[in-house]
């Protein structure tokens, strides 16, 4: 899910910063029937949220219209804005396993039409097929961000924040905006 810059677009907002990176992403919220659309591929064991980087140039809202295409092969338009997380995590993968990696991202609520049907078929940037599933809240699958598992089944018409910081195994802590 996370990559070195010779892996990403030269537009996506990826950038370097001491040994780090910065991220700066966006993920939708797609509801139905008390589940969650989420991302899994055949490189990782956990569940992520369909979405993916701002690139220079979007607005976040106009990032997250186009991720949804993207990997789900259906227009759809922003409902509101659900919650914005800070990030901190090592990366997994070759290209940066390791590596710190601060991201924010911004969650959408996405307005799914009645008959949606998603296509599959969108690869990440480790050329691992992606997967779409639809989660419960009592899946016990792995799915990021953690906060998603209890924060969808009641949602809150305030926008949340949450920052998680894998430097010192903290868990998500929430604060309201």
């Amino acid at each position: 899910m996370d990559h070195t810059l010779h892996d990403y677009s030269p537009s996506d907002l990826t950038l370097p910063c001491g040994n780090g990176l910065v991220n700066i992403r966006v993920g939708a919220i797609i509801r139905k029937d008390d589940k969650v659309l989420m991302v899994g591929n055949d490189h990782s064991e956990y569940l992520y949220s369909v979405g993916g980087r701002i690139q220079f140039g979007e607005t976040a809202e106009e990032a997250a219209i186009r991720e949804v295409w993207e990997e789900t092969g259906v227009h759809m338009e922003i409902d509101r804005l659900g919650f914005v997380h800070e990030n901190y995590f090592y990366g997994d993968c070759t290209a940066n396993r390791g590596k710190l990696i601060y991201e924010i991202a911004f969650y959408f609520y996405m307005q799914v039409p009645e008959h949606f049907s998603p296509v599959e078929g969108s690869v990440n940037m480790d050329d691992a097929q992606e997967h779409l599933h639809w989660v419960a809240a009592d899946d016990p699958r792995q799915i990021y961000p953690a906060f998603f598992r209890t924060e969808l089944t009641q949602p809150s018409a305030a926008v949340r924040h949450f920052v998680t910081d894998e430097r010192s195994k903290s868990t998500d802590s929430p604060s309201e905006n």
